[in-house]
């Protein structure tokens, strides 16, 4: 049972600290470091072991919160990893880069700091790996089944975990050379290194998991033959379809979507070269250059803190709606995920943030690159509309302008029309309350069915799919969770 004073004797919240800026800015090395464990111990004893534990709200993984903590607080991390894994294939991945909706719905943040449920998820899997408490579960017997998993990032690895220890064989296919999606080339190294996607991948491949790289399915193989080879397909390829900028200009070199540079980042990082399927005139460095991002989500940040290591001139990110509040408005009440204004760690380096800032148009050099960007202040009404601020225009010097808009969907991709899948207005593979496509046999998961959303729901989507597909091989109910239903939607997001 959890200290009943434990908030009272601990009112503070205290997050794991970071690296010095000027220290971190000039490696590629995670950001945050390891919590003493007496404070870490002390952190989780401020959780109340609530009777309705809203965290769990937050979490469609239903992460058992609670008693985790309380196996925190008291030195248990052998048993609270167990715990952990219970409802979370990959711990460390959401540790690290989920924005935490947990803590948001949190009962203590009512009137106090959130407990600092991320951070304490991160630990128990930091310790678990450091003493070898992590090992592969491989299944008792196999089945005979055949599963391809198309697509490695989270969604598709937790399906392919689950399906694998459920005794089926599974093959994963990833059209990339290395495998994680868009944990491995979107998010930057400082955010999370790489060795622990590697990790994983050994855990995956002793359980059993094959693993094909460097296989665009649709182009290298015939997507609907490939899927008569199985006895159930599951689509993990994520929603890239990128936002566009229609504004004069946008053609010019010098002018990239941020999923075009953000992997050359995270290649230079590891020391690796920018692969030759890149064109000459997308591949570029910040370095010594005046950089302009827009957007002002995690990608933009994201592109903020990888453009910051590679010694820029200047850099400026735009993002068109007003400045969010330091606090909860009255209409984010708790235990929703409020919109406030947030200092990421790319945020804490540099650069400068600039808000109703609307781009109007992308200036040539003269010789066919980007130069400059010019933008007008606006206004946001109620409706969402916008007016422009008279006299507001200005221009800012940019040699390099990433595009930091969101994402519409899945990709156009010959794969969905091999395989005759429907898609929907939103961009998203339509699929049923099974999981399944237009197509018998076809499952899709994670952003390619949901729209772009965040790696806590990926990996629920995957260990809950990968149920409905252990159910379709086997003609019976499946002993596998189901932590969520296809169109289930967060409160809290």
């Amino acid at each position: 049972m959890a200290d009943p004073r434990g908030f009272l004797t601990v009112p503070t919240r205290q997050n794991a600290p970071r690296r010095p800026v000027p220290v971190r800015i000039r490696d590629w090395h995670e950001v945050y470091q390891q919590v003493d464990g007496a404070v870490l111990r002390e952190q989780a004893g401020r959780c109340m072991d609530c009777g309705v534990p809203f965290c769990h709200n937050g979490c469609p993984l239903g992460n058992l919160i609670p008693e985790w903590n309380d196996l925190t607080r008291r030195g248990d991390f052998r048993e609270a990893i167990e715990q952990l894994h219970a409802t979370n294939n990959f711990p460390e991945f959401t540790g690290k880069l989920c924005p935490a909706p947990c803590e948001s719905a949190c009962v203590l943040g009512i009137n106090q700091d959130a407990v600092t449920i991320k951070l304490v998820e991160e630990s128990i899997i930091d310790r678990a790996w450091e003493n070898d408490w992590v090992q592969p579960l491989p299944p008792e017997r196999l089945t005979g089944k055949t599963v391809a998993v198309i697509g490695s990032g989270p969604a598709g690895l937790a399906a392919a975990q689950q399906l694998t220890r459920a005794g089926h064989t599974v093959a994963v296919y990833e059209r990339d050379d290395a495998l994680g999606g868009l944990m491995r080339y979107g998010v930057p190294e400082y955010k999370m290194e790489k060795k622990h996607i590697d990790r994983r991948i050994q855990q995956m491949q002793a359980e059993g998991t094959r693993f094909r790289t460097t296989v665009d399915v649709g182009v290298d193989v015939d997507a609907a033959r490939l899927a008569d080879r199985y006895d159930a397909v599951v689509l993990a390829v994520g929603a890239l379809q990128p936002r566009e900028l229609d504004v004069p200009g946008r053609d010019l070199r010098g002018v990239l979507q941020a999923m075009e540079y953000l992997p050359q980042g995270n290649k230079e990082a590891l020391g690796l070269p920018v692969p030759s399927w890149v064109p000459e005139d997308k591949r570029v460095s910040a370095e010594g250059k005046d950089v302009v991002i827009i957007g002002a989500g995690d990608t933009g940040a994201d592109c903020l803190g990888t453009v910051l290591r590679q010694n820029p001139r200047s850099v400026t990110q735009l993002a068109i709606g007003p400045t969010p509040p330091a606090d909860r408005t009255g209409n984010q009440p708790w235990p929703t995920y409020p919109l406030v204004f947030r200092t990421s760690s790319a945020h804490e380096e540099g650069g400068e943030r600039v808000y109703t800032a609307s781009t109007t148009e992308l200036v040539d050099d003269g010789e066919g690159g980007v130069a400059a960007l010019r933008m007008v202040e606006v206004v946001r009404h109620p409706d969402r509309s916008y007016t422009v601020v008279e006299g507001s225009e200005r221009e800012l010097p940019a040699q390099l302008v990433l595009l930091a808009l969101g994402f519409a969907g899945v990709q156009k991709m010959p794969m969905v029309e091999q395989l005759g899948l429907e898609v929907g207005r939103d961009g998203a593979i339509v699929r049923d309350e099974r999981w399944q496509t237009s197509r018998p046999g076809t499952f899709v998961v994670g952003d390619a069915g949901r729209g772009a959303s965040l790696i806590v729901w990926a990996i629920a989507e995957g260990r809950a799919a990968a149920a409905a597909v252990d159910e379709h091989l086997t003609g019976r109910p499946s002993t596998l969770p189901a932590p969520v239903t296809p169109h289930a939607r967060p409160l809290v997001v």
